[in-house]
């Protein structure tokens, strides 16, 4: 016997019916996952050390793929808006249509995977990835035709930034001359053991600045005065690198080696030499301002937006320590002390093959610092796990400021930089990375 259907019976099969025909809207909350961003800065990391990118170039790769991703996924979050006009060079990438659906989350991570795997040399690693975030995706239950338009919209951006990479004057630098070394001026850099590399990218200031005016804007304390007079304040400074690399206690032997982030350090025992790798310190600096990310609880809009402005502060930073590093040539405290003071001295870490002052890694830390600062305050605590891949314990710090500050000594402690060198640098950082957070404007303003 059938069982009669009344009207209101019919109502509801229709409304159940229509509720499961319908696509469901639950992937846009599923979508917004800040792990997505972190994930994919992760593995720019690991290729950037594998590859073994040097520091300035890692900063250059960091930007592009950083800014790309907030690009990507901008348009979805009206509350922000478009780095372009504020970043040099940076025009308003393509839209999307306005009577269209999009994931924007999607666009972005695409975006951005798409620009780091044009800028490294390891693409299947990238590739990888993106495989897994493209499939990650399509388990939400994105419509197809959102799907794909999101995908071919983050397509367009990354060509976009692409597009404005070939500008920055990267690809001419390829080609110029090595760097002169003036040997017989005993003030000047010269490299240093265990492989006297030549000069580090000695053309890195003629790259385009992303978020400062010029490279004049901002003035470096200069050098101390040159000098192998006993007694002088050049060979206290030196006495002062070779006193502590002879008393170093447990706890400077750790900061030196957590802060070394040399990505390619050759070790020699006798005639054997081995390569050693580790992350960059513009990656150790990207690593801590996901850290930051994760403990603030940032959503991913915001992740990306901290990430696009703590590269942006990198490169800049890399830039203008560069500029200031070739410009007053100076000789590194290793060849200062077996020249005039030790010959057998050896410093703890690795003399990097470029001159000494100021102090990149205190310069390029204290920027990201301060954009850290000005985005989480300067009493945010953190636990930095960076360094637990190379055995070394993880560390916390009160502030963004205090981890830079460590950065700086760890130089000294090292044995590769003179205390002033690290002041100078941390100085100007400080302005760099403070300027850039307040600058460069990610939320709409209110009014």
């Amino acid at each position: 016997m059938k069982r009669p259907i009344f009207p209101w019976m019919a109502v509801a099969i229709v409304a159940i019916c229509m509720a499961s025909c319908q696509p469901s809207d639950a992937w846009k909350e599923k979508a917004n996952n800040p792990a997505l961003i972190h994930d994919g800065m992760k593995r720019l990391t690991e290729i950037i050390k594998y590859d073994i990118f040097p520091p300035p170039v890692a900063s250059r790769i960091y930007g592009y793929a950083a800014v790309a991703g907030y690009e990507g996924m901008v348009a979805g979050y009206p509350d922000y808006q478009s780095l372009a006009g504020q970043v040099g060079g940076l025009t308003l990438p393509p839209q999307p249509e306005a009577d269209k659906a999009y994931c924007f989350p999607l666009a972005g991570i695409n975006a951005m995977l798409t620009v780091g795997k044009a800028l490294v040399f390891s693409e299947n690693s990238i590739t990888a990835l993106e495989e897994e975030q493209l499939a990650h995706f399509k388990d939400l239950g994105i419509p197809d035709d959102v799907y794909q338009r999101s995908l071919a919209y983050g397509q367009q951006v990354a060509q976009h930034i692409l597009d404005w990479s070939k500008k920055d004057n990267y690809a001419q630098t390829r080609s110029l001359p090595k760097f002169t070394i003036t040997q017989q001026e005993p003030a000047r850099w010269v490299p240093t053991p265990p492989s006297y590399n030549d000069a580090l990218e000695p053309y890195w200031m003629t790259i385009r600045l992303w978020g400062l005016d010029s490279l004049t804007q901002f003035q470096v304390a200069p050098p101390i005065a040159f000098s192998t007079e006993p007694g002088s304040d050049f060979h206290q400074s030196a006495t002062e690198v070779l006193e502590t690399a002879r008393q170093l206690s447990e706890e400077q032997v750790a900061t030196a080696w957590y802060w070394d982030d040399n990505p390619y350090a050759v070790e020699a025992s006798g005639h054997l030499m081995q390569a050693r790798k580790k992350t960059s310190p513009g990656g150790h600096w990207m690593y801590i301002a996901s850290s930051a990310c994760q403990a603030a609880n940032a959503d991913l809009i915001s992740s990306a937006a901290t990430m696009a402005l703590t590269a942006i502060a990198l490169a800049d930073g890399f830039i203008m320590t560069w500029q200031e590093k070739f410009r007053t040539n100076l000789i590194r405290p290793e060849t200062y002390i077996n020249k005039y003071m030790d010959p057998e001295f050896r410093p703890l870490i690795e003399t990097p093959p470029f001159p000494e002052h100021p102090s990149g890694h205190a310069t390029i830390s204290a920027a990201a610092a301060g954009v850290l600062t000005e985005l989480y305050g300067d009493a945010f605590a953190f636990t930095d796990s960076t360094e637990v891949e190379f055995g070394m314990a993880p560390r916390t710090f009160p502030s963004f400021m205090a981890a830079a500050e460590e950065a700086a000594t760890s130089r000294l402690y090292g044995g590769i930089h003179y205390r002033h060198g690290n002041e100078s640098g941390t100085a100007l950082g400080k302005q760099i990375g403070t300027y850039i957070a307040q600058k460069i404007r990610v939320k709409k303003s209110a009014g």
